[in-house]
């Protein structure tokens, strides 16, 4: 077994026996993907009653239609698991994808006051590790470090907005930290996710980047929250510091996003209430022996769950397929990893592992962009691989 493969078991929630668990998995024989239902342990293709995650996500009740759709057995979830690694993948057999697929891919930013402060530091880094120390400390004492309470929006984050414009600190990170309009971005293509078990992307002209450990909600086009998965939101802080225009060119890159292992849909079991009590934790572990580790706690977030989804779908901004929404992350990588006051940044073949107690364990290993498998298999392919199995209706 691959050490990434290793490093991605367990991938289940700690309460898996009483979830409502969904997934993809790549059927070769078939040449296309299948919806699946996990259910003790072993992968149920429901495709033939749900043939897109974005349709069961879509129903009134997606955790009880999972659980009232007949499947066809697909085999355990540990030999599926074991062959979703691309270095020893038997090609013949089949493997697990990103838990989603028409849902377009939105991201929020600088949700937590930890990262907004990190985003200025970048801004005004201008891409520069090596200044990041020094400009980190400037700021702090300008900004200060305990905007958690502040409620973005409100009179106080405005007269705040006016003190630090005399100051000559004002920035376009603030003003979406604390005003009263969320930073939403798509953060890649439908279809262009990858799961668990498998590599990420970093593109190889950056030099200062890293993982943001987030929640990911899934979300039906009419602003419901179906349930909620992890993800990765490979950033390139160097670019992204150069210019937040360059925010495209950060952060959708092929294998870029990292989403999964399973969609967990709510229930009476699991709920919005559950998200917001969630603390997600990281590691990276480099070949190199360098172990990084940090959390992201939902309960520190400066915007409600519910307000951001509203800011996302509303009768301005219409997804018909629906969103998955990545919430942002307080997790802020200043560790240094090579000389002092340089932070950290990744290296090729860094393994990031990314839990949560009723989420699971997404685990991705890095890999520069142009060698991970390419995306080739696009919401056009699907199309056709669904009408050539008789599964659009």
């Amino acid at each position: 077994m691959s050490q990434l493969s290793e490093a991605a078991r367990p991938a289940l929630p700690e309460d898996a026996a009483g979830a409502a668990l969904a997934g993809r998995v790549w059927r070769p024989e078939l040449g296309g993907p299948s919806v699946v239902a996990i259910r003790d342990g072993a992968a149920w293709d429901i495709s033939r009653a749900f043939p897109t995650m974005r349709d069961l996500c879509e129903t009134p009740d997606p955790a009880a239609a999972l659980h009232g759709a007949g499947g066809e057995p697909l085999g355990s979830l540990d030999a599926i698991l074991a062959n979703t690694p691309p270095e020893s993948r038997d090609p013949a057999k089949p493997h697990l994808l990103a838990p989603i697929d028409l849902q377009a891919v939105k991201a929020a930013g600088v949700t937590f006051a930890i990262s907004m402060l990190e985003r200025v530091i970048e801004e005004r880094a201008r891409g520069d590790l090596h200044a990041a120390a020094a400009i980190r400390a400037e700021v702090q004492r300008l900004v200060g470090d305990d905007l958690a309470r502040l409620k973005p929006g409100s009179e106080q984050a405005a007269q705040l907005k006016q003190v630090l414009i005399a100051q000559g600190a004002w920035s376009q990170y603030l003003e979406v930290g604390i005003g009263p309009d969320a930073e939403i971005f798509t953060k890649c293509q439908p279809m262009a996710s990858v799961g668990t078990a498998t590599d990420a992307g970093i593109h190889p002209a950056s030099v200062w980047n890293n993982p943001e450990p987030e929640v990911v909600l899934a979300v039906s086009s009419t602003g419901r929250i179906a349930g909620a998965t992890l993800g990765n939101d490979v950033n390139l802080r160097d670019v992204e510091g150069r210019s937040a225009l360059l925010l495209g060119k950060a952060k959708d890159n092929t294998a870029s996003c990292a989403i999964g292992p399973f969609l967990r849909l709510f229930d009476a079991g699991f709920t919005l209430g559950d998200i917001r009590r969630t603390t997600v934790t990281l590691r990276v572990a480099g070949e190199d022996g360098f172990v990084l580790e940090g959390s992201s706690s939902i309960a520190q977030i400066s915007r409600d769950l519910a307000d951001l989804v509203a800011q996302m779908v509303n009768p301005h901004h219409c997804y018909p397929d629906g969103a998955v929404l990545f919430l942002g992350t307080m997790f802020a990588p200043v560790q240094d990893r090579d000389a002092p006051g340089q932070g950290f940044t990744h290296r090729t073949g860094d393994i990031v592992t990314i839990a949560a107690p009723k989420l699971g364990r997404l685990v991705n290993r890095m890999r520069p962009t142009d060698r991970c498998p390419a995306w080739t298999f696009g919401a056009g392919a699907l199309m056709r691989n669904l009408a050539a199995r008789g599964l659009l209706h």
